[in-house]
């Protein structure tokens, strides 16, 4: 008999490239393990992995191993700190890993979902835009985290991911975090314009889990290879990641009772209809 889900699952996601995600994740990870938590971080970024590259890692292994006979997924896992910090590496330039066909999709997470059941927080690091992939780990996933910068552009890609997730995948929940904002005074109103947007086109309320403040330590720890939290813990940026976390910790406290009765990710919903 299987023990009652305890996970958290957790999409990180963003409209375009470059506002800093993958950096979010990794970070937010490290935050939540600090607070004694085992938590599995895997790159969905199927066309271009770049975990392991902001972690300085070369994997033998990666996601597309878990498609194959024999492999078992604790094979392709690699343990990033000592109690249950791990990551879960993407493969490079697979093209048909992007667009996965629900078959192929189907395996996978079935694949997962006798990993992940360990931990208490399951983190995907999902590729930036809306392919099919992305698509269906973003609506599996127990909660979505956007993550936008106060960029116009970042703003109207991210509002474009919400659109299709919520008009065609029927996803009413969403997190937003501001990533390097000037003050918190930027982070608020960037926040809001996003949610006017989709209060006033989708009917939906976004909820703001906060924001991480521009810091140029983010910059010198990703030239180090090494995440933030251990590179400079106690930096603008570092704090404001671990008072995401803190917030996190306290929704998956809240949410046990429901988690117990849901799977880790959740059933594909009819994604490959394009």
């Amino acid at each position: 008999m299987h023990n009652a889900n305890q996970t958290l699952s957790l999409a990180v996601l963003s409209g375009k490239g470059g506002v800093g995600k993958t950096n979010l994740a990794l970070n937010l990870g490290y935050a939540l393990h600090a607070a004694g938590h085992s938590l599995l971080l895997m790159d969905c970024d199927l066309g271009l992995a770049n975990l392991d590259v902001l972690l300085g890692l070369s994997p033998d292994k990666n996601l597309q191993d878990l498609l194959r006979e024999g492999v078992r997924p604790r094979d392709v896992v690699l343990a990033l700190e000592p109690g249950g910090l791990d990551i879960l590496p993407a493969a490079s330039g697979v093209p048909e890993l992007v667009e996965m066909d629900e078959d192929m999709q189907g395996l996978l997470f079935q694949r997962l979902t006798d990993l992940v059941g360990r931990y208490h927080f399951l983190v995907l690091d999902l590729g930036a835009g809306i392919n099919r992939t992305v698509l269906s780990f973003a609506q599996a996933a127990r909660h979505r985290l956007v993550v936008v910068t106060p960029e116009p552009t970042s703003l109207t890609d991210g509002y474009a991911v919400i659109k299709v997730l919520a008009s065609q995948h029927g996803v009413r929940d969403f997190w937003v975090v501001v990533n390097q904002a000037a003050d918190a005074r930027e982070a608020r109103q960037t926040f809001k314009r996003l949610d006017m947007a989709c209060k006033n086109f989708l009917d939906l309320e976004l909820t703001d889990l906060g924001h991480v403040q521009l810091d140029p330590t983010v910059v010198e720890a990703v030239r180090n290879q090494t995440p933030l939290l251990k590179f400079a813990p106690k930096c603008q940026a570092g704090r404001d990641i671990f008072s995401l976390a803190v917030k996190i910790e306290k929704y998956r406290a809240d949410s046990l009772k429901e988690l117990a009765g849901t799977p880790v990710l959740g059933p594909l919903q009819g994604i490959g209809t394009d």
